[in-house]
């Protein structure tokens, strides 16, 4: 730390397109790209430590864009890196409107898009990590896996 770690997903272009459609505006990297540019998409920072008060008050914020809404907060369990006794399993789940996320089997947050406070439920697109300087972290054993309907 400091630094900042988020997931995207269900990210796609506010028309429904890829993420990677050429008819969407290059984004640079600027935070205001993802959140008030052209792609729709939830993130969940679940690592805030690049300024003082995050690091002071710990939270795991789950937003929806386009727009920055906030739309679900929890309390951020990991340690400093100097207490870190890794790796710490985290797990997403997304189902339609409803969002849970977990670390160690702990519940941090849980979320129902009722589609209509934030604009539709975001259904399909693409995941991906962002990192801010100076963080750095490693990841292992991703997966994505689809629910299995009966």
């Amino acid at each position: 730390q400091p630094g900042l770690c988020m997931l995207f997903f269900a990210a796609a272009g506010i028309g429904g397109e890829d993420l990677f459609d050429p008819s969407l505006r290059k984004r640079t990297g600027k935070y205001p790209e993802y959140h008030s540019g052209d792609i729709n998409a939830l993130h969940l920072s679940y690592f805030r430590r690049k300024y003082a008060e995050e690091r002071a008050f710990r939270t795991c914020n789950l937003r929806k864009s386009r727009g920055f809404h906030l739309a679900a907060m929890g309390a951020d369990p990991l340690p400093s890196p100097d207490d870190a006794d890794s790796p710490y399993r985290m797990k997403l789940i997304k189902d339609k409107g409803y969002v849970h996320f977990s670390i160690n089997g702990l519940p941090i947050l849980e979320w129902m898009d009722d589609g209509s406070t934030y604009g539709p439920v975001l259904t399909k697109g693409k995941i991906g990590f962002r990192q801010m300087a100076p963080m750095k972290a490693a990841y292992r054993d991703f997966a994505v896996h689809q629910a299995v309907r009966r």
